[in-house]
């Protein structure tokens, strides 16, 4: 079977995509999304997209991770398919897609940044001193010191493999504080199973836990391994927060035709 595929990247997080708005790529096997995501044997990404067609929306996004199944939300993979979309002739002030985790938003700003509206977040749990929380996937933050130089892909692994969190895994995040409005974080991502250079829903987690106990109108500086992201929210006294927008660059690689086995 030969696919078109497009390779996109979003501060490092990248990505295969598939125009599948005619039901090509239905039947793709778990082993074959594998392969296409193979940094050695195929294409390389960490994690494969496919863009459908969806009643009453622009487009559905179904989303894998790089072992081949599929997975919960991918905040950068989001912003990602949007860029394709409109790179494909989806041309929307305002986009409205459906993911696994419910309806969302997005916009490409003047400066061609893309704008993705998350999920609500009602609460934050607090546990030793670390925070786990759902951002569309789940995610463990742990605030740390000397970010650079922490064995992020050992302790990473030892806590997504905790008996709490099988056999499903989670996120884990490690974020140092930069300043009021700015954080640096990097992600050891579950179904990659190693750190990411970028983990959109990730960075939206660590911006949520590390300005949790500001109200109102809050926006965060992300910087991470593969450039910096911003996320915009708003915080409620109740503890929740909504109004959470993830916004940062998506670009495409490069293009080509495989003949997948």
């Amino acid at each position: 079977m030969e696919i078109n595929f497009y390779k996109y990247q979003g501060t490092g997080n990248d990505f295969v995509i598939l125009d599948n708005r005619e039901g090509v790529y239905n039947h793709l096997t778990q082993e074959q999304i594998h392969f296409l995501c193979d940094r050695r044997f195929g294409i390389g990404a960490d994690g494969l997209m496919l863009l459908n067609a969806a009643t009453g929306y622009d487009f559905e996004m179904k989303y894998y991770n790089a072992d081949g199944r599929e997975s919960t939300m991918c905040g950068n993979g989001g912003r990602c398919l949007t860029m394709f979309a409109y790179h494909q002739g989806i041309v929307r002030t305002v986009y409205k897609f459906i993911a696994i985790d419910g309806p969302h938003e997005a916009e490409i700003d003047a400066r061609g940044l893309v704008r993705l509206k998350m999920q609500d977040v009602p609460s934050i749990e607090e546990s030793s001193g670390d925070y786990t929380l759902n951002t569309g996937s789940p995610h463990y933050v742990k605030m740390v010191d000397r970010l650079d130089e922490y064995n992020v892909f050992s302790k990473g692994r030892e806590i997504r493999n905790q008996e709490a969190f099988k056999p499903s895994g989670i996120n884990v995040n490690f974020v140092e504080v930069e300043d009021e409005h700015e954080i640096a974080v990097r992600t050891y991502e579950r179904g990659v199973e190693d750190e990411t250079l970028s983990c959109g829903t990730g960075v939206t987690a660590s911006a949520l836990v590390n300005y949790h106990n500001e109200q109102g109108f809050n926006e965060v500086t992300v910087q991470t391994r593969g450039g910096k992201l911003s996320v915009e929210f708003d915080r409620h006294p109740n503890g929740g927060y909504s109004n959470i927008w993830l916004i940062g660059p998506a670009e495409k690689v490069f293009t080509g035709t495989l003949l997948l086995p």
